[in-house]
Formats: C-alpha cells, structure tokens, sequence
C-alpha cells in the first residue's frame, strides 16, 4: 500500500483533510486536494492513478470522485466570481497582456545589407469585451538603398455575444511601398465566431463590410467600400511547439487584398520564444511595376509577458 501511495503522492499532491473517512487509506486526501485546486485535469488524473492502484476498491473511490467532482464545481464558481469581481474594479491600464518581437540582421562584403523586424501586440480580457492591440514593422537596407518598408498597426475590440459569438469594429493602418501603398486606412465592423477556445486550441473567423483608403506611390488615391473576411488560428502542438495562422481577404471593386502569416513558435524557456514565419501579400491590381505578390520570411525572438 505504501508503493501504491507513494505513486498518487507522485502527482505533486500534499495531504489535506479527507472528503470522507473512506477506504484506502490517504487517496480521500490527495482527491480532495486536486478538486480544490480547480484544475479538472489534475483531479482526472489523480483519480485515474487511484483506479489502478486500488481495483478493488472501486465503489469506495467512485463515492470520493462524486464528492470531489461537486467540490471542484465550487471551486471553479468561486474562481469565476472572483475573476469577474477583480475585472469590474479594475482600471483602464490593469489586465493587459501581450509580447515583444524582435529580429535583425547586418551584412557586409560584395554588397552592405541590413534589415530589422520588430512588433508589439497587446491584449485584455474583460467581462464583455477583449481588446487587441498591434504594430509590426519590418524594413530593409542594401547599399544605401531602402528595399522594404512595411509597416502595419491596428486596434480591434470585440464584444462578446456570447461565449462564442462576437461583435468587433477595426481601425488598421499600413503601408508598403514595395507594393506602391504610401499609406492606407481601413475601417471595418461585422461579426465573428470562435470555432475553438480552449487553452491550447483558438480559432475565431470573422467578416463584415469595410472602408478603404489608399493612398498610392504611383497612381491616383482611392477610397473604396469592401468585404473583409478573416482567421485566426493559435494552435498548441505540445509542450514546446505552437503553430499560429493570420489570414485576411478585402474584396472591392478596383482590385482585392489577400494577406497570410504562418508562424511556427518554440518555446526556449521562461518567457522567450523562438518565432519562424512566412508571410505573403497579394494585390490583384498593384501599379504598373510593382509586384502583385510579395513574400517575407523571418525569425525572430518573441518575450511574452503579463
């Protein structure tokens, strides 16, 4: 009986009062323990090492898991009151997350090269709403000449409907003058649904009428009504791996734009992650000698923090 303890004990639980003075001896405590973490896979976990230690004693540990899985109920309630309670008393500035991206390069010899990549995006979760918040440069240099400069920032709320129906409004800035766009507005609204929402799987789509604004290198400005439609994807692989998705599609008259970021992220301890991405934009009519299609591809050092 002591090995068979030893093994629960191995889930990285301490003794605390029992459920109930039920047999075998000790798993009462270390059951109580996981449900009152509130973590449902510590407490699965927990039980299931209790089953196959204990076989006989099934009906004893089948009455500790009804204990324990009305306990973890509360538990998760009371952490969900608390939450909500700290939201509604916290101020603009509290609750916010987000991370820092960072990647850069110089060379020299037959030509002088340099290049620099870097982005911020933040995050906070209300009651309601959540607001995300992001800017990403990435610039080029060889021999004296400015070869990339592409620049995007944009503000997005969402309102939720429902656990996974939501509203939200976009306000997006960019420029890229390799693709002849000096600056461009986009304004867009409409409703989104997150397909997935779990802690190591979000996937949200999104669509909605948008106003558009270019103003062009080489051709006259336009401004024009869209469509946008959107994804989302942020999908952990395991432990150390994660792969994420951005995609987005402005259909008008006059010409559209397709944009897709791939990322693959491994995680190299405390908060610094390793980021490798692919990028492609497309413009179905760019100015006369711009490329239609222009693609980027990066690695950079990625600090996430609270």
């Amino acid at each position: 009986m002591t090995c068979r303890f030893v093994a629960l004990a191995a889930a990285g639980l301490a003794p605390a009062t029992p459920l109930a003075a039920a047999p075998p001896e000790g798993v009462a405590q270390l059951v109580e323990q996981a449900a009152d973490s509130g973590d449902a896979q510590k407490l699965d976990t927990v039980l299931d090492l209790a089953r196959a230690a204990y076989p006989g004693e099934a009906a004893a540990i089948a009455s500790l898991e009804t204990q324990a899985r009305a306990r973890l109920v509360e538990v998760t309630a009371a952490k969900a009151a608390k939450r909500t309670d700290d939201l509604r008393a916290a101020g603009l500035f509290d609750h916010w997350s987000g991370r820092g991206e960072l990647g850069g390069y110089y060379a020299t010899g037959s030509s002088e090269e340099s290049g620099l990549s870097a982005g911020l995006g933040l995050e906070r979760t209300g009651i309601d709403w959540r607001h995300a918040f992001r800017v990403h440069v990435d610039w080029r240099r060889s021999d004296g000449d400015t070869t990339r400069e592409q620049l995007l920032a944009g503000y997005e709320p969402q309102y939720d409907v429902t656990d996974r129906l939501f509203t939200y409004g976009l306000v997006e800035g960019e420029r890229d003058r390799t693709q002849g766009i000096d600056n461009r507005l986009s304004l867009s609204g409409g409703a989104g649904y997150r397909l997935f929402d779990r802690d190591t799987l979000q996937w949200s789509v999104k669509a909605g009428p948008a106003w558009r604004r270019t103003d062009w290198l080489d051709r006259e400005d336009t401004s024009r009504l869209a469509g946008l439609a959107a994804t989302t994807l942020a999908w952990q692989l395991n432990g150390r791996l994660a792969l994420t998705q951005d995609a987005d599609a402005y259909v008008q008259a006059g010409g559209n734009s397709y944009r897709s970021e791939t990322g693959l992220e491994a995680d190299l301890g405390g908060n610094l992650l390793a980021r490798l991405a692919f990028r492609v934009d497309h413009e179905s009519d760019p100015p006369a000698d711009r490329p239609a299609t222009d693609t980027l591809s990066r690695i950079t050092l990625v600090y996430d923090f609270e």
